[in-house]
């Protein structure tokens, strides 16, 4: 009897130290996906390669304006149609995100978009004229559209153009997160293009680290830098920052950020705004909804939000930058 207590003890060890040994290896996927590039950690005892692949494809199908079979690309030719899933999501996160944003983050910039030369029209070396532009940000108001009752896009206008650029990395990135729980994965880090999604814990056993990249501006250009770490995870986080995406019109340096309110590219003192929020595709859109946004309103609209927070990276007068950050944004390393 008195060998009962000690045989036990060696098998809860031994059950211990197997527990240990049969833990799930870490596996890495990359490439480029939507024009730009793709990292992804998880924990895993088969691959899941194939399945995330699979995810992009379905995401692109429903939501990217440069392929011309997508639902996106099918409203915007007016073809009557009852939208997918993923579509009447982002389409209804993007309004609320609207009216959060005082109309700041609006998908239906697709026309100006095109006309300034980061659409799907192509590249102008002119800048367009105002009556042009005036056309164009006529079309804009997500708002003034909705879906009806069978899943089906009733426009502002005929012509307006939805783009959800600006959203949908951050929602392809949660979709592909969706996927890992469902296989059983825990722990995972999914990057697409800046656009991050980090649930349970690193390679390492803690919280998984992410950098956050600042611009610095020189003489004749803005570049990159390292501000530092933040340790996180269960949530998503998008940096925006017109230094990623610019082109030359006019002989004037132009960001990809359309001001839906002037119907030309975003001009604001904020550099660089990054976003934690529970889910990627909000933090995507409220960090693009504060680069046209003027500081203190992007801080308040952040801060009236449950969950979520932000730091903003500003031109500053004696530094290479100057941040402010709301409660809740992680400390940096």
């Amino acid at each position: 009897m008195k060998k009962i207590p000690i045989y036990i003890a060696v098998v809860i060890i031994a059950c211990m130290i197997h527990s240990c040994d049969t833990r799930k290896p870490f596996r890495s996927a990359e490439g480029v996906v939507w024009n730009t590039i793709y990292h992804i950690t998880y924990a895993s005892n088969v691959s899941l390669d194939d399945s995330i692949h699979v995810v992009m494809k379905r995401v692109e199908m429903s939501l990217s304006a440069f392929n011309d079979s997508s639902v996106v690309s099918r409203v915007n030719r007016n073809e009557a149609m009852e939208t997918d899933t993923m579509f009447r999501k982002v389409f209804l996160e993007s309004q609320r995100i609207n009216r959060m944003s005082g109309g700041a983050f609006d998908p239906t910039v697709g026309a100006l978009v095109n006309l300034w030369g980061f659409g799907t029209a192509g590249h102008e070396a002119a800048a367009p004229t105002e009556e042009a532009v005036d056309s164009a940000r006529r079309l804009v108001g997500i708002n003034d559209c909705r879906l009806d009752s069978l899943g089906r896009v009733i426009k502002k206008d005929s012509l307006t153009m939805m783009n959800f650029s600006a959203i949908a990395k951050g929602y392809g990135a949660d979709e592909i997160g969706a996927m890992m729980k469902r296989n059983g994965v825990r722990d995972y880090m999914i990057e697409i293009g800046g656009e991050i999604v980090v649930a349970g814990k690193s390679p390492r056993g803690s919280l998984w680290r992410i950098s956050i990249d600042a611009p610095v501006e020189s003489n004749d250009s803005v570049i990159h830098d390292n501000m530092g770490v933040v340790q996180v995870s269960d949530c998503g986080i998008a940096t925006s920052g017109n230094y990623r995406n610019y082109r030359v019109v006019g002989g004037r340096s132009m960001g990809h950020t359309i001001n839906p309110f002037t119907g030309e590219p975003a001009l604001s003192t904020i550099l660089s705004a990054t976003v934690v929020a529970p889910e990627c595709m909000t933090a995507d859109a409220l960090a693009t909804a504060c680069m046209i946004m003027p500081l203190d309103s992007a801080v308040a609209m952040i801060e009236a939000q449950e969950n979520v927070s932000a730091m903003f990276v500003t031109a500053g007068d004696t530094t290479r930058w100057a941040v402010t950050r709301t409660a809740g944004f992680p400390a940096l390393d």
